[in-house]
């Protein structure tokens, strides 16, 4: 007899929840290898409870602008043309497009639907 109402319970509990599909959390990262995030200083996440979309990663390129000027005709100069290059091949140097998560920064966390693990939306301004 426990039984069944111990299921008819957890049957009651999953049919509540699935009326609430999607919380809303703020977050902030604790640790950055491997990735942890404190929510409302109740519970840590780890790595493994997160998504993380690739807005949230760091992205690095090397850049090369060509560019070529005209020709003034009235004075007779020559065109001017050349390239700026920033992170030349195997100089290490590269231009940050944008920047991974890093500790102390405050996230928008969606829960996704079931508890088990979290979308990592996007950063908060304190």
């Amino acid at each position: 007899m426990m039984a069944l109402l111990d299921a008819i319970k957890k049957a009651g509990a999953a049919a509540h929840a699935s009326g609430n599909p999607v919380a809303v959390l703020i977050g902030r990262v604790t640790g950055t290898n491997p990735l942890e995030v404190n929510v409302d200083q109740r519970f840590t996440l780890s790595e493994d409870f997160l998504i993380i979309p690739e807005s949230m990663t760091q992205l690095e390129t090397g850049l090369m602008l060509t560019y070529e000027a005209g020709t003034d005709e009235a004075e007779g100069t020559s065109t001017n043309q050349g390239v700026i290059e920033t992170a030349a091949a195997g100089s290490g140097s590269m231009l940050r497009i944008r920047r991974a998560l890093d500790i102390d920064d405050k996230v928008l966390l969606l829960r996704v639907q079931g508890g088990q693990q979290f979308v990592v939306l996007d950063r908060v301004s304190a």
